[in-house]
C-alpha cells in the first residue's frame, strides 16, 4: 500500500496502522537544501499505536543513505542514516511533560491531520549534520601532531606570574 497524502492522526492510532515503502528524496523539498543532489531513496516504516499507559505515538524507523558535500575534502560522499524515533501524540504543548521517556512530543494539529511523508522528512533533516564530513576526510592514522604551542619557560612556584611579564619588557 502506498503512502496516503495526509491520515487523521487519532483514526490511525486506533487502527494500529502501519505503513511501510520507500520514498524518493526528490520528492523532498526542504531536505534537498542540505543535499549535493537528490538521487537515492528512504526506506521507510510508520507505525501508529498506543502503549501500555494509553498514550498515542508514532514509531519512525527510517534507513536512507544522503548525498553530502565532506568539508574536509569537497567531494560528494553518502551518509548512513538510521532513525528509531518514538512521536507521542499531544493535543497541547503543555502535554509534552506527562510524556513517557524516550518519547519525542509531535503537537497534532488542529485538525488532526499529518502528512507522513512531511514527519519522515522532518526527522531526515535533523539527522543532517551541521558540518558534513565523510570517513574519507579523515585523517590517516600515522599523522602523528607536534604541540603547536612554544613551551613556558618554567618560574619557581614563589615567582610572580608579574615576573614573567617583567622579564619579556627586559628583552625589548
Amino acid at each position: 500500500m502506498g503512502l496516503p497524502e495526509s491520515v487523521d492522526v487519532m483514526r490511525m492510532v486506533t487502527a494500529r496502522r502501519i505503513f511501510a515503502g520507500r520514498l524518493a528524496l526528490s520528492t523532498m523539498a526542504r531536505l534537498a537544501a542540505s543535499l549535493a543532489d537528490t538521487v537515492g531513496e528512504v526506506e521507510y516504516e510508520v507505525e501508529f499505536d498506543r502503549d501500555e499507559q494509553a498514550q498515542a505515538y508514532l514509531q519512525l524507523k527510517v534507513d536512507a543513505r544522503l548525498p553530502l558535500i565532506c568539508q574536509r575534502t569537497l567531494e560528494r560522499f553518502e551518509l548512513p542514516v538510521h532513525i528509531r524515533q518514538r512521536l507521542g501524540v499531544i493535543r497541547r504543548e503543555q502535554d509534552e511533560a506527562g510524556l513517557p521517556e524516550g518519547y519525542e512530543p509531535m503537537l497534532l494539529p488542529a485538525d488532526g491531520g499529518l502528512r507522513i511523508a512531511d514527519a519522515i522528512e522532518d526527522e531526515l533533516i535533523l539527522a543532517v549534520p551541521v558540518v558534513p564530513m565523510s570517513d574519507k576526510g579523515l585523517l590517516p592514522q600515522d599523522v602523528v601532531w607536534q604541540d603547536a604551542e612554544p613551551e613556558m619557560e618554567q618560574l619557581p612556584e614563589s615567582t610572580s606570574p608579574f615576573a614573567v611579564l617583567g622579564r619579556l619588557k627586559q628583552k625589548d
